[in-house]
């Protein structure tokens, strides 16, 4: 694993909640990518924790931009700083809902046109800015604002329709790992061409637990099954050593789900469709890095 660089990005006055792992994840993105980095940040979390103008807690250039635009305004972005001889590094940052949902078409295009840039996703399963209401990517049966009942649909399979654009590079990441995510970032941004992060969020105020247990939910959801951790180079899939760990002997994943109250309403079917849908996910995995699907 690589040594995670001293130098900080971010400052201690950031308007992020207690236990947020969002500030956590995009520290170590900017420890790997360094000072000639510039952000693209959508309507998001990360919108808010900048601090308040005219001050900021960042110590690298970021555009904050509609929710929708983040990879279009990156493509932008890497496209004038190629023409003026730069190598300055582009990451689009956004939520769960400026990816999975509201930014999909501008990633799609930005991926598809070649864009040299790192766009990553930190998913904290919900609308976590706006009050935590559902995403696309909020799992079955996670109570929310708007689904306080519990959501009836499963979450979209981000990952696969991000690798149908035959990527150079994406990966899963968590934030309960910072050294795995720092290793990722730092190869993505040594290659060319579009890249694309997928990494795991929990958020204390939108899935209900304590802020002093974010590390350990986060883990607990790498050791379950019910995160992946990976990494895709082209049709080269690796999955990494926290994920066949959890394959040969899972935590518990009901452990998992108790610890967050936004499961506080799951039904025994639902707990199954879970662990069915997380059990065909980790098949599938392993059939592609074993070159047989």
């Amino acid at each position: 694993m690589p040594t995670v660089p001293d130098t900080e990005y971010i400052h201690k006055c950031t308007s992020a909640c207690a236990g947020c792992s969002s500030d956590l994840i995009l520290r170590h993105v900017l420890k790997a990518a360094g000072p000639d980095t510039v952000l693209v940040v959508p309507a998001c979390c990360t919108s808010v924790l900048q601090g308040v103008y005219p001050n900021t807690s960042f110590g690298i250039p970021v555009y904050n931009v509609a929710f929708a635009s983040a990879a279009a305004v990156a493509s932008g972005m890497a496209a004038a700083f190629e023409e003026l001889g730069k190598k300055t590094n582009v990451i689009a940052y956004a939520g769960d809902g400026g990816t999975v949902d509201i930014g999909i078409q501008a990633l799609s295009g930005a991926l598809e046109r070649g864009t040299n840039f790192l766009y990553i996703c930190y998913d904290n399963e919900a609308y976590g800015n706006t009050g935590m209401q559902r995403s696309g990517s909020t799992p079955l049966g996670a109570r929310t604002t708007t689904t306080p009942g519990g959501k009836p649909h499963p979450k979209k399979d981000l990952d696969r329709i991000i690798a149908a654009h035959n990527l150079p590079y994406m990966a899963t990441s968590c934030s309960a790992y910072p050294q795995d995510l720092v290793k990722k970032v730092e190869k993505a941004l040594s290659i060319n061409g579009p890249k694309f992060m997928h990494v795991l969020a929990p958020c204390p105020p939108g899935w209900r637990y304590d802020a002093s247990k974010t590390i350990e939910v986060g883990k607990l959801a790498v050791r379950s099954g019910i995160w992946a951790m990976y990494e895709r180079e082209y049709d080269t899939l690796t999955i990494s050593g926290q994920t066949k760990a959890a394959m040969m002997k899972p935590a518990p994943l009901e452990d998992y789900l108790k610890m967050q109250g936004r499961f506080s309403g799951l039904k025994p079917e639902q707990i199954t469709e879970i662990r069915q849908s997380m059990e065909r996910n980790l098949r599938l995995l392993k059939l592609e890095a074993e070159g047989t699907c």
